[in-house]
């Protein structure tokens, strides 16, 4: 090969460095433009703008609200059953050397973690200090409650596991009742899981109908700019540099909706203070509730301004090739 072809093709390559660099600079140019341009047009008709991002930010306010109040219900469930007990009620008449015999059958069992014997006078005692009934336990000349074995099963146990354990409870000489408090999270866990597909289910619509109001506010502008845009396509546009700054247009409405949404999901938080801190106070601070994750509040504009680009993206390609 010659020098100067050599130096033909090096001079070749440079010039195709030289426009690959010059398109790319153009297009990191114009996408500034656009969203600078759709940016500075919604805040050119701020009435407009500002009911669709209200709609976007209720819209999506409300499935964190829900995840708030499921999240501390089921907070306030460990809490108050974390300490699962079956109360084991024995036959009226049973002696305490009797009661203390079976306490220590029961607590040589793999799958039992404790047992607390409550003797008659202590469950009386109980009784007197609950409102109400304190003029009845006085007027009783005789004890009539019976001894009470606390029983605290495992805490690695399951359900069926638990459940099996009443059953054999049940069955044992000089038991009179069994009474298994944990029933009560069974059916908590059941309602929760419900809840929980509920809230997803109303996350999934109402992101849908975010994604609507989105698609169709920029099917509006589209619709108000359409001899311009054909003058753009006559000029020779491509339809990604024509519909780029609707694009943005759909983001800037979801980014500003999803910021608007965890706002109003913080006020909600801060509503229920005073409320929280009074029900905490009648459980005398066992019960800690908390608040939505950081990471959700500011994932909430990512994926609110996600949803807006996919409705721009998908009216934008419609109505461009209707209008082609």
């Amino acid at each position: 090969m010659s020098a100067r072809t050599t130096a033909s093709a090096e001079t070749t390559a440079a010039r195709s460095g030289r426009s690959e660099s010059r398109r790319v600079a153009g297009w990191a140019e114009h996408h500034r433009w656009s969203a600078g341009a759709s940016l500075g047009r919604l805040l050119g008709k701020p009435f407009g703008t500002l009911l669709t991002v209200a709609v976007i930010g209720v819209a999506l306010a409300l499935p964190l609200a829900f995840y708030l109040l499921l999240g501390n219900i089921r907070t306030m469930g460990d809490t108050l059953g974390q300490h699962q007990a079956i109360s084991v009620f024995l036959a009226p008449g049973t002696s305490g050397p009797a009661a203390q015999l079976l306490a220590t059958q029961v607590r040589e069992r793999q799958d039992v973690a404790a047992v607390v014997v409550k003797t008659p006078q202590q469950g009386l005692d109980e009784l007197a200090g609950m409102q109400g009934f304190s003029g009845a336990i006085h007027a009783l000349d005789d004890n009539p409650l019976p001894y009470v074995l606390d029983v605290q099963p495992k805490q690695a146990l399951d359900a069926p596991a638990v459940q099996d354990l009443v059953t054999q409870l049940r069955d044992l000489q000089g038991v009179d009742l069994v009474q298994d408090s944990g029933s009560w999270r069974q059916r908590l866990d059941a309602l929760l899981g419900l809840g929980n597909r509920i809230v997803l289910v109303l996350a999934g619509l109402l992101s849908l109908a975010a994604l609507l109001v989105v698609g169709n506010t920029v099917r509006v502008d589209i619709a108000s700019r359409i001899e311009e845009i054909g003058v753009l396509t006559l000029i020779g546009a491509s339809r990604p540099f024509v519909r780029r700054p609707y694009l943005y247009a759909g983001v800037w409405y979801g980014l500003f909706g999803g910021v608007l949404a965890s706002l109003l999901a913080v006020a909600i938080e801060l509503a229920l203070v005073a409320p929280v801190e009074r029900l905490n106070a009648a459980y005398a601070g066992q019960l800690e509730l908390g608040a939505l994750p950081l990471w959700l509040l500011l994932a909430t504009p990512l994926a609110a301004a996600l949803l807006g680009w996919l409705g721009a993206r998908l009216v934008s390609a419609w109505q461009l090739r209707r209008a082609a």
